[in-house]
């Protein structure tokens, strides 16, 4: 079997359409949503639109949950964003995945981790910054998981690990948005350093699952200049750079 892993499109449709053509290449037998899929500076209905059609396996991530439960005037630039460009078809077709998904016997799909789209699997943020996790700090986030494969998104870095039990979690990166910075739990920046879309894919060989990273270029001037007409200077240079 072959997966094609996307994750936290945010609204950036030309990124996900050049991401959908590069896997086509690859013939996939399943692609999956990973989450985080409208909420930003670009194209929200778009973006909605597209997913909808396409009727793939799906699971929310926490933008998803802010957009439809939070307060309009208490909400973040994107996520109001997100809320108030789409119509009620969309706006209900966010709401319908659940939180995780198990695509078959051996995979899994979380957002953040099992227990919260608002933790991050593969990194670590302290007071100093963002570092990869820990074999030991993995472990313990994938608690008693029954899977072979857990697929995560949410940081936006690619990268996998693998337990001590043979289990594999992947993060395939961001299609959508390259770098961002945030405060919680502390102050802290994501940075990929390309502008490139990113996605994965994995392969259930006999020797296991085989993963695969991918970067693909698209036309991330436009995508950046759309979102300063939208007000966003911080998209538009993480669009274009790969820096928060």
């Amino acid at each position: 079997m072959k997966i094609a892993v996307p994750s936290d499109i945010h609204g950036n449709i030309a990124a996900l359409e050049a991401v959908l053509a590069h896997a086509a290449g690859f013939a996939p037998d399943r692609i999956v949503n990973l989450g985080d899929i409208c909420s930003g500076a670009l194209w929200p209905a778009e973006t909605a639109d597209r997913l909808m059609a396409l009727d793939l396996p799906t699971i929310r991530g926490n933008h998803e949950r802010q957009v439809l439960d939070g307060d309009v005037a208490r909400m973040g630039p994107s996520d109001r964003h997100s809320r108030m460009s789409p119509g009620q078809d969309h706006l209900a077709w966010l709401a319908g995945p659940p939180p995780t998904l198990r695509l078959s016997d051996d995979v899994l799909l979380v957002h953040g981790t099992l227990a919260s789209d608002l933790d991050y699997f593969l990194e670590t943020v302290t007071p100093t910054g963002v570092r990869a996790a820990m074999p030991q700090e993995v472990t313990q986030r994938a608690g008693d998981a029954r899977a072979e494969l857990i697929l995560c998104g949410h940081t936006h870095v690619p990268r996998a690990a693998q337990l001590a039990d043979g289990r594999l979690i992947v993060n395939p990166g961001s299609v959508g948005l390259p770098a961002y910075d945030d405060i919680h739990p502390f102050p802290h920046a994501i940075e990929n350093g390309s502008p490139h879309a990113r996605y994965a894919t994995v392969t259930r060989e006999r020797g296991g699952w085989q993963v695969s990273f991918h970067l693909v270029r698209y036309d991330w001037e436009r995508t950046a200049r759309y979102a300063e007409e939208n007000g966003r200077a911080d998209w538009a240079r993480a669009l274009r750079s790969g820096h928060a």
